[in-house]
């Protein structure tokens, strides 16, 4: 069992060393703008990736707006049940993403989409609806990078295909995203 641990474990670091540095300064970046622009974020996936958007709604929403004293207005479109079984129970599951979009996305706000394949059929629909409609879309996914990695416009790809490794590299990409706003609260004042 020791040897399977060390084995899991150096994989694990693989998979966190692939994390694209500049492209995690990039998406700092975007969340500034949006913070800035008082834009909503949306952010969505399936599994344990709907954990993981939950999680980074409340850390961004919660921790990092109370630390720069602006709020991120960031909603997880994971966390309405009722209306997620509607829309998939009325329509289709593949549409419990992009549904909630055409009630609150506009152009100019942000699609933050994490999907380990990138092929989850409604993931891609709703990046792509974003997309259209002028939402600036991100994808965090694994190295089969799927059809989200064709449709987002900031793609961030670790270099794992198994689903735990990925998911826990992306919650360390959204843990970072969150304490740079709390650990340099200064990133959310605009003196200018």
């Amino acid at each position: 069992m020791n040897q399977w641990i060390d084995d899991y474990l150096s994989a694990q670091k693989h998979a966190l060393s692939s994390i694209p540095v500049d492209a995690v300064a990039r998406l700092i970046e975007t969340l500034r703008g949006a913070l800035k622009e008082d834009r909503q974020i949306f952010v969505f996936g399936n599994g344990g990736s709907a954990a993981n958007a939950s999680h980074f709604a409340t850390d961004l929403g919660k921790g990092s707006s109370d630390k720069v004293g602006r709020r991120f207005r960031v909603l997880s479109l994971n966390d309405n049940v009722s209306w997620m079984t509607a829309l998939g129970n009325d329509y289709a599951y593949e549409d419990i993403f992009v549904r909630q979009l055409q009630n609150y996305g506009r152009p100019g706000d942000v699609a933050l989409a994490m999907s380990v394949s990138g092929n989850s059929p409604n993931v891609v629909k709703a990046l792509d609806w974003a997309k259209q409609n002028g939402l600036r879309t991100i994808a965090l996914i694994g190295a089969k990078r799927g059809r989200a990695a064709e449709v987002a416009e900031q793609v961030m790809v670790i270099n794992s295909e198994h689903y735990g490794r990925v998911e826990d590299a992306h919650m360390g990409i959204c843990h970072m995203l969150c304490y740079a706003f709390m650990e340099r609260p200064e990133l959310g004042r605009f003196d200018y």
